[in-house]
């Protein structure tokens, strides 16, 4: 069967719990907070007006997106591609829905809210602890907060050892690319030496 309405989705998994419906929060407490501060990685997820979809991995030191208020948070947006695919989304649409990730947690923050990007001196010096000051911030005002249960990464046994790949089992990003595109400008070596430089 074809799901084509909410009524048959609901039909299909049932109502939600009530303790999943009250988790939701809309500004950031103090367990939402300390999670923000010991969290090294996010992802943020942004689209379009026209629809386009985007999720994008943000990292650095734990505590790198830094905790304005109870309901904002700022993200120095570090150097990568260029590509400026959230950026330009958030330009557009301005809504984001963002993942915090803690090593070793099974547990993650999921935060919803309203971005924008900001020069401004006084939000680029809150995050001058980054290796490099950022160009810009991206200031978020949270709408939603909630914490998301460890079944996803205890199914996936993300974190353990056991599950760790060797690197070597796939190609390197240069040779995955390069096939890609018939590109290939730099060896792995290379690469590796510039990302040090641009972190």
């Amino acid at each position: 069967m074809h799901i084509e309405s909410v009524d048959q989705l609901r039909a299909l998994y049932g109502a939600a719990k009530e303790r999943a419906i009250k988790k939701e929060m809309i500004s950031l407490d103090v367990h939402c907070r300390q999670f923000i501060a010991l969290s090294p990685f996010i992802v943020i997820g942004s689209g379009d007006h026209a629809g386009r979809l985007d999720a994008s991995p943000r990292g650095g030191l734990p505590g790198f997106v830094k905790v304005l208020d109870d309901n904002t948070i700022l993200i120095p947006d570090s150097a990568g591609n260029n590509r400026l695919d959230t950026l330009e989304n958030i330009l557009s649409a301005k809504e984001v829905g963002m993942l915090f990730l803690i090593p070793g947690m099974d547990e993650t923050l999921r935060v919803n809210g309203i971005a924008s990007l900001h020069t401004d001196a006084q939000y680029i010096e809150r995050c001058a602890s980054e290796l490099k000051p950022p160009k810009l911030v991206i200031k978020v005002d949270v709408q939603q907060a909630y914490l998301h249960c460890a079944k996803a990464f205890m199914r996936s046994k993300l974190w353990d050892a056991s599950s760790q790949i060797e690197r070597r089992i796939m190609p390197t990003m240069n040779d995955m690319i390069g096939a890609q595109t018939g590109i290939n400008s730099e060896t792995q070596e290379e690469t590796m030496k510039r990302y040090l430089t641009e972190l």
